[in-house]
């Protein structure tokens, strides 16, 4: 069960799956329900001072190499034509929004992107995220229940 927890827990900080991987990963794995949506949750929130941390200090740092601003300029620009608009025009809500759609390059990652990119106050931003991650999780953990009952 602790195993379990953790690799749950680390897919859902990982930016391969976040939370729409850790929790199905614990139900499929018969941990608690409950218990799979908090450890996930609460991991996939903490994703965000994480990235503002690596954006605002390490990100600098890393810049200086041309690989890597090159790849850095190269997700910069795939977050602000993917996202920019939408979340530039509905602020919060679009935010909320776009962290809160389970799909393959939306979660709190690009949220995070798109929070440095676009010069959001950081409160607001991680407010929002934490809605959209909630919200994110709550759908994939009534899916994940729902698909691992109909396989049982």
């Amino acid at each position: 069960m602790i195993k379990d927890s953790i690799i749950a827990a680390l897919w859902s900080i990982s930016p391969f799956g976040e939370a729409k991987v850790g929790i199905p990963y614990g139900i499929f794995h018969d941990l608690n329900i409950y218990w799979v949506l908090l450890i996930c949750f609460l991991s996939n929130v903490l994703v965000f001072p994480i990235m503002m941390y690596f954006l605002d200090n390490i990100n600098r740092y890393l810049l200086r190499w041309k690989r890597y601003k090159k790849s850095a300029i190269w997700v910069a620009r795939r977050a602000k034509t993917g996202s920019g608009d939408k979340i530039s025009k509905y602020g919060f809500w679009g935010l909320i929004f776009f962290v809160m759609i389970p799909l393959p390059g939306t979660g709190v990652y690009a949220g995070s992107i798109a929070t440095y990119i676009l010069k959001i106050d950081r409160k607001s931003a991680f407010l929002a995220n934490v809605i959209g991650i909630f919200f994110s999780s709550v759908i994939v953990w009534v899916t994940a229940i729902l698909a691992y009952k109909g396989i049982s």
